[in-house]
């Protein structure tokens, strides 16, 4: 284990958080114990990174790197043995390259606040999701996180052309180039990316930006049948040339129990449609964008595609529309022992893996205390939450609903990463030899297994 002393010396007098300090605070978002770790490091530079890593590489001293501390998969648990590392002062971002269209952005820095400074420079970095405010760039991408404009813009490793990262040993690997295309050997880039940093810390990033959009215009959609939902997404997709930024489906219990939560019962449209979409088109053509908007859904009203719509004419309403798609505290107190998955499925399979979920809760789980399902449509990023009065046969759920996934072809885990919380079911998404490249992979580049050990893969198989 290696010293408190040297530690400190190498991140300064500001750098250091004591175990005992941690003590006073939850683990992260969404687990409310304790942190317990050997305590907190927080270097200012990749160079104080560098050197920290170096060290713990020789003393074979676990670390975990701590982003926004939002993560959904206990990627960043630790014990009283661990150093945890923040890279909260690595957040530089600097001035966003309008013709170039790129930014340099240090790994701590705060998604939202990456996302003022490129608005204010009238560019659109295109991630976003629910933690913005507090989730960092570092954090997203080593989970390759998606959101609501994957659709548009890609997931996370969508938005990077180069980065900075420091391997195990110290070794800091810097590509931050500001082009597409640069065929120069193995992207080592996508090693780190996704891989929770099992692998290597991300630093800097050079981040891909585009032009910031001149209109908005949203829409509540509902729809009663599976098969009209993907005939709208299609046209929305094809009529609206490449604008439509967003198309998050909601099931009816779901969008039913967000509605009496919210907003005691006052629908936007009639209740009892099994699918809502809230879409969003994000265009340039601020004087004619609203009416093509407006003429294209009263096309899929009139071909009976829609059922029931609604176009936020202001941006309070716009506001009161995404409430309920994005809110969820209600859901958290009313699943006792909620359950959750984020899976991704081809398109034409998401009917069947609903239908299939809700037969299998009535049937092998009659004590479940409901089912919401929504979905990132156009990537095939499907959410379903539910609930057990207990932990019992939460392991036994979990089971159930991946069996069905790997039957259908489909990800265990589409943009939250695996973590703890994922890692015995990997298998059921990924082949042998895929686990066992993996496993290779990591005793290369961290041999010593000092690398947020046990999370992802485990190196024995």
């Amino acid at each position: 284990m290696i010293s408190l002393e040297e530690i400190k010396r190498l991140v300064g007098p500001n750098g250091w958080i004591d175990g005992s300090e941690l003590l006073q605070r939850p683990v992260d978002f969404w687990n409310a114990t304790p942190t317990q770790a050997l305590g907190l490091a927080r270097p200012a530079s990749t160079q104080a990174l560098s050197a920290l890593l170096a060290a713990c590489n020789r003393a074979g001293q676990a670390v975990i790197i701590e982003g926004g501390r939002t993560n959904l998969v206990s990627a960043t648990l630790a014990n009283p043995d661990t150093l945890l590392i923040s890279l909260e002062r690595l957040n530089g971002v600097s001035v966003p390259d309008p013709h170039a269209m790129v930014i340099e952005v240090g790994a701590g820095a705060v998604i939202e606040h990456v996302q003022a400074i490129c608005a204010d420079a009238q560019l659109r970095f295109g991630l976003d999701f629910g933690a913005r405010g507090s989730a960092t760039l570092g954090g997203a991408l080593s989970t390759n996180a998606g959101g609501f404009q994957a659709l548009r813009y890609g997931v996370a490793r969508d938005q990077v052309l180069g980065l900075e990262c420091v391997l195990a040993d110290g070794t800091v690997l810097s590509h931050l180039s500001s082009y597409a295309k640069d065929n120069t050997g193995y992207d080592l880039k996508h090693l780190f990316i996704g891989s929770e940093g099992t692998l290597g810390v991300i630093t800097r990033v050079m981040v891909k930006l585009h032009p910031k959009p001149t209109s908005s215009n949203t829409a509540l959609l509902a729809f009663d049948s599976f098969a009209h939902v993907l005939e709208a997404l299609s046209t929305l997709r094809r009529s609206l040339n490449g604008t439509l930024s967003t198309f998050e489906l909601m099931w009816q219990e779901f969008f039913e129990f967000n509605v009496n939560a919210l907003l005691n019962g006052r629908s936007p449209l009639d209740i009892g449609h099994p699918y809502y979409a809230l879409c969003e088109v994000e265009g340039f053509s601020p004087d004619t964008d609203g009416e093509t908007f407006q003429t294209l859904i009263n096309g899929l009203f009139e071909n009976g595609v829609v059922v029931d719509a609604v176009i936020a004419n202001s941006e309070r309403q716009r506001a009161e529309l995404w409430r309920i798609r994005e809110e969820f505290e209600d859901e958290i107190q009313a699943f006792t022992t909620m359950v959750d998955f984020d899976v991704s499925l081809p398109l034409q399979q998401i009917e069947a893996f609903s239908d299939q979920v809700r037969v299998t809760l009535d049937r092998e789980f009659p004590e479940n205390l409901g089912l919401h399902v929504l979905a990132h449509l156009g990537d095939g990023n499907v959410h379903v939450t539910t609930g057990l009065p207990d932990a019992i046969r939460k392991d036994e759920l979990k089971r159930c609903i991946y069996q069905i996934i790997a039957q259908l072809g489909g990800s265990i885990s589409a943009e939250h990463g695996v973590g703890l919380a994922k890692k015995d079911y990997l298998h059921y998404s990924r082949s042998p030899g895929e686990l066992a490249t993996m496993r290779a992979l990591k005793r290369a580049l961290d041999p010593k297994n000092i690398l947020n050990p046990g999370k992802v893969i485990d190196l024995a198989g």
